[in-house]
């Protein structure tokens, strides 16, 4: 049954609004299965995330089984994070909120302000694209390429897994450099911008989701224009004594000359980045040629971007 403008209303007025700060804690997984927010019928939003094929192709029918159960849909590659400066952050994460259900999670956006280890003051904007049963309360598990698989694993069927503990993941950044190309960047990210920081605290609020995430994932909630706007990323910009180098294995990108040269796929063959995703930056070994349309644009050292 189709439910009445005022029935809708009269729900989204009964989900939590975190519009305030609480207190929350992270973990880091990355076990490639479908997102539980790619299903149908998980939350009012306009479309359930994006999901993947085997080698990082979106899939339009969101009814395809995951790769964790013997399915053929994966996480996509580009649902991984990413510096913007110094300071500030976009990425993804499954949460579990305090007072909340996947009906008010799913493709939700939280800003994290970190206040412990040696992240503490930085910012980052995180999109949730699944929840799980394993989750504590105010536990957001950041989505990092080579941070464990956790209780699932997607990894071993999509390209043979990725190594490291089953929880944490590889321990080193030289060890990023045997992971499919479109997933060396977050892994990247995690020791260069997040700088191995391990499960840090944050403060948190829900925000409106930027465009940056929204293009990622293909979803957005009904409930967004609630929130307040996310803290505008500002300050912070990286300088080469504070950039972390790039791997001695890896293709570097650097901010004063972006490539517009298509790098292969794992899946074989040349890729292409989508409007708002990565494109370049230090370390950066993914798909540099933008979609028809956008070009590949230097924001700084760190980060290129198809806008």
């Amino acid at each position: 049954m189709r439910s009445t403008p005022i029935l809708r209303t009269a729900l989204a007025a009964a989900l939590p609004l975190v519009a305030f700060a609480a207190d929350g804690k992270s973990t880091r997984y990355w076990d490639c299965c479908k997102p539980s927010c790619a299903w149908p019928g998980k939350a009012a939003v306009n479309q359930p995330v994006y999901a993947c094929s085997a080698n990082f192709q979106r899939i339009s029918d969101p009814n395809v089984k995951s790769g964790c159960d013997g399915g053929s849909a994966y996480s996509c590659a580009d649902q991984t994070p990413w510096a913007v400066n110094d300071n500030y952050a976009y990425g993804f994460a499954a949460t579990s909120i305090s007072g909340g259900s996947e009906a008010s999670w799913c493709c939700a956006c939280y800003e994290l302000t970190f206040t412990s280890g040696p992240v503490a003051g930085k910012k980052m904007v995180v999109q949730s694209t699944s929840t799980g049963g394993d989750l504590g309360s105010n536990h957001f598990d950041l989505n990092i390429p080579g941070g464990g698989v956790g209780i699932f694993d997607g990894c071993s069927p999509q390209f043979g897994g990725l190594g490291g503990q089953r929880y944490g993941g590889v321990s080193s950044r030289s060890e990023c450099d045997s992971f499919p190309a479109a997933l060396k960047p977050g892994c990247y990210w995690r020791f260069d911008w997040f700088k191995n920081a391990d499960n840090p605290n944050f403060t948190f609020r829900q925000v409106q989701c930027p465009a940056e995430l929204v293009a990622r994932t293909g979803c957005k909630r009904n409930d967004d224009s609630n929130f307040p706007a996310a803290s505008a990323p500002s300050g912070g910009n990286t300088s080469p004594s504070t950039t972390a180098k790039p791997s001695s294995t890896s293709a570097a990108v650097t901010s004063s000359k972006p490539t517009t040269s298509s790098t292969p796929s794992t899946g074989g063959g040349s890729c292409t980045a989508q409007k708002w995703a990565q494109c370049g930056g230090n370390g950066f070994t993914g798909c540099t040629t933008c979609v028809a349309g956008s070009t590949c644009k230097v924001s700084n050292e760190w980060y290129s971007q198809c806008p």
